[in-house]
């Protein structure tokens, strides 16, 4: 029996923001040392100490946002510390991840350094944890003023004329946790103080974004709206996927169980109940939609790799976790009224990296993949799609077997995304394209598949899963049947002939 969609390829139910697709970046392991910085002197190619192979593999992606310097990392980071000559920087304990020394040779200066050479807008998290008002005033007018000004002169000292354009400031990170174990009623009163003091200077207009909620915490959610969304531009949730009950079950990122399996795909379709639900609070206090929902931390969390330091988060990546990015991606498309960005949790190295590296050698993951797929939704309208799907059961549960989403980009293109979670059973797919007017269509896809379901990536056998030409469709005037197979993404464009 086929699993039905209908596309409406005339009807539009709003823009996806490219920012959908951002991602994160922590003092946290290998992300920042190793993963992006290596320093001028290293025998890693680099371009004034960032690694070229890396910057290459982001630029690809049309990587439109990344966001730093955490994570908990942001809450005890003091930005003085990062700037200025590298031989002199402050040196501290990184005391959330691994106890390791940081360096602080990666500050400021680098991060937005990386941001220009990515094209990228920079998300930077401020510290309200432990840090003070008048340090984060400061830094936003380092950053961004122009004029004659005690921070503005320091960064000239430092080697940067002109002001840097930055858009995105959050105003604390995971404030209810490793931020400050915070109350929501105190946070929403630190948020409206802290807030006041990031000021927009000359043409630089900061989006504030205020600490939103952990999971289902729908309480924070609520205070926090109504004390302070008059003084926001966003909101932040954070939520990962994890096989397990609870955090002491995360499971294995390879060798897990068909078990581990279905309840790591069920626990990612979770998203979207969340999104409602706060998206319901949020219509409350702000109908008009003007605050975005910004999902700043998501993705799969499991345990670490055998060997490696437990506080570094390091894990590998398997079509599993393609798949998890595939249906999350599309949930946030469905909310695309509401979410206006999501960073992957992380970049590189830490949790369900888009990208691995070891010494000089650079492999890109499943994910990584996904996204690479996926980056032609960037800024598309969203096309309204109804689906029929059948049922992917185990063990006397059940969730849908297909999930789908289709765009329409500025060039009339067509592109349709397709999951199947069912790691052992094909899916039959029927799609009827409405709206056409007659038009044929050329159709072309590209397909992400395994053979295991813990297949990954390796540095010896780094292109073990990747993408490839995909065939297994027909189409018959305005209907497309294809055949998806197990554990896949599919991505379909279609061309109007």
């Amino acid at each position: 029996m086929a699993n039905r969609i209908t596309i409406n390829t005339d009807l539009t139910s709003g823009t996806i923001n490219r920012n959908i697709y951002g991602h994160f970046s922590e003092h946290l392991g290998r992300c920042i040392y190793e993963g992006i910085w290596v320093g001028e002197d290293s025998p890693i190619p680099n371009t004034n100490g960032i690694r070229n192979d890396v910057v290459a593999a982001l630029k690809q992606l049309n990587i439109p946002v990344l966001r730093w310097p955490g994570g908990c990392f942001a809450d005890e980071y003091h930005w003085k510390d990062g700037i200025g000559p590298r031989e002199s920087r402050k040196r501290m304990i990184n005391t959330h991840w691994g106890g390791v020394v940081e360096n602080n040779h990666f500050g400021t200066h680098e991060f937005l350094m990386l941001c220009e050479m990515l094209e990228c807008e920079p998300y930077i998290s401020g510290n309200v944890g432990s840090g003070t008002v008048q340090e984060m005033s400061e830094w936003v007018e380092y950053m961004t003023f122009e004029g004659v000004s005690p921070m503005a002169d320091l960064r000239r000292e430092n080697g940067r004329e002109e002001p840097w354009n930055v858009k995105y400031f959050g105003v604390g990170n995971e404030n209810w946790g490793c931020g400050g174990n915070m109350r929501p009623e105190y946070y929403a009163d630190l948020y409206r103080r802290y807030q006041t003091y990031v000021r927009n200077y000359g043409e630089n207009k900061i989006h504030k974004i205020a600490c939103g909620p952990n999971v289902d915490d729908y309480r924070w959610m609520e205070v926090v709206m109504r004390e302070a969304h008059g003084m926001m531009d966003s909101i932040s949730l954070h939520y990962y996927t994890i096989p397990g009950a609870n955090w002491s079950e995360k499971g294995a990122a390879t060798g897990f169980s068909e078990d581990e399996w279905y309840s790591t795909l069920k626990k990612a379709l979770w998203m979207d109940e969340l999104i409602t639900r706060h998206s319901t609070i949020m219509d409350k206090y702000d109908p008009s939609k003007r605050i975005g929902l910004i999902v700043d931390e998501w993705g799969t969390w499991f345990d670490v790799e055998p060997g490696t330091n437990p506080g570094f988060l390091y894990q590998q990546n398997t079509i599993r976790d393609a798949l998890v990015a595939g249906v999350t991606l599309h949930i946030f498309h469905d909310h695309c009224d509401r979410v206006q960005m999501a960073n992957i949790a992380q970049v590189i190295n830490v949790l369900q990296s888009v990208i691995l590296t070891e010494g000089e050698k650079m492999l890109l993951t499943p994910t990584y993949h996904v996204f690479d797929m996926y980056k032609v939704h960037q800024g598309a309208d969203l096309l309204t799609t109804a689906i029929e799907s059948q049922d992917y059961a185990h063990n006397n549960e059940k969730i849908p077997q297909v999930s789908v989403s289709a765009s329409k980009n500025a060039e009339g293109r067509i592109h349709i995304s397709l999951c199947n979670l069912d790691n052992d059973a094909a899916a039959d797919v029927e799609i009827d394209l409405r709206g056409l007017a007659g038009l044929g269509v050329a159709v072309s896809g590209t397909e992400l598949t395994a053979s295991i379901k813990d297949a990954h990536n390796t540095f010896d056998q780094p292109e073990a899963v990747k993408p490839t030409a995909y065939h297994a469709f027909t189409v018959n005037g305005s209907t497309i049947s294809a055949k998806l197979s197990p554990m896949s993404v599919t991505v379909l464009e279609l061309i109007s002939e």
